[in-house]
């Protein structure tokens, strides 16, 4: 109980009044810990995520759980309990694709990047515009931060960006970028600096994943042909 109460509390702080909350920084090195496993398709990725999710999710509810960060990004709050419930699929789809590997007695990566296809694609991006177009008013009504767009497009393109994790789609590193692009701005301005840092830091490390999983995707995983797991697209549910 001693270190939770601590974990809430604590600050860094700087000269001048400024500060960051321990709990906002830990939460994103878990969050990068996690972004590193997936580069390296591990599949403890997962569970790492999800216990970065649960600390940011707490940042983010600042007033609600008494932080000196005040403004509510529901967003961003929400798309933490988003991620956990879709790292779970993703968790489950990561190991049965490593099991069925094993199951033919190779000792797989736990996912084999794959494009997701044009049809995929154009619903990623409906889904996109559409999403955020639907939670804007919503976040709004909700007192979410202004301007609250930003924070419905966060949100949506994180939803999607973990669902083409868990389905091993090359994109999803892109839509990342897309993400970090609008998030880099709002966290600044509504006070959120180590998120915000953390933000430009994944906008340059999902670019290098892009390019990781692009060319595992471009040399057909020639490196690894008696090691890789089975594509997700081959498991089914």
């Amino acid at each position: 109980m001693d270190f939770l109460r601590w974990l809430f509390d604590a600050k860094l702080e700087f000269a001048g009044g400024g500060f960051l909350l321990w709990r906002e920084v830990i939460g994103n090195i878990f969050g990068l810990a996690s972004a590193l496993g997936g580069m390296r398709r591990k599949i403890w990725a997962w569970p790492v995520g999800i216990v970065g999710n649960a600390l940011l999710f707490t940042v983010f509810m600042g007033s609600v759980f008494g932080s000196p960060v005040y403004a509510n990004l529901l967003g961003q709050a929400g798309r933490q309990l988003m991620f956990i419930a879709v790292s779970i699929y993703g968790w489950y789809r990561w190991k049965q694709s490593r099991d069925a590997s094993r199951g033919h007695g190779q000792v797989p990566a736990a996912v084999l990047p794959a494009w997701a296809g044009g049809k995929a694609r154009l619903a990623l991006v409906v889904g996109m515009v559409a999403g955020t177009a639907a939670l804007t008013p919503i976040f709004r009504a909700m007192g979410s931060y202004e301007p609250v767009w930003a924070d419905a497009w966060i949100f949506m393109g994180s939803l999607l960006a973990t669902y083409g994790m868990a389905k091993g789609w090359v994109e999803f590193w892109l839509i990342w970028v897309a993400v970090d692009i609008v998030g880099v701005p709002l966290l600044f301005s509504a006070g959120y600096y180590a998120s915000a840092l953390m933000y430009i830091f994944y906008g340059v490390f999902t670019l290098a994943g892009f390019f990781v999983w692009w060319r595992i995707r471009r040399k057909g995983d020639t490196a690894s042909t008696t090691t890789t797991a089975t594509p997700l697209n081959e498991v089914k549910l």
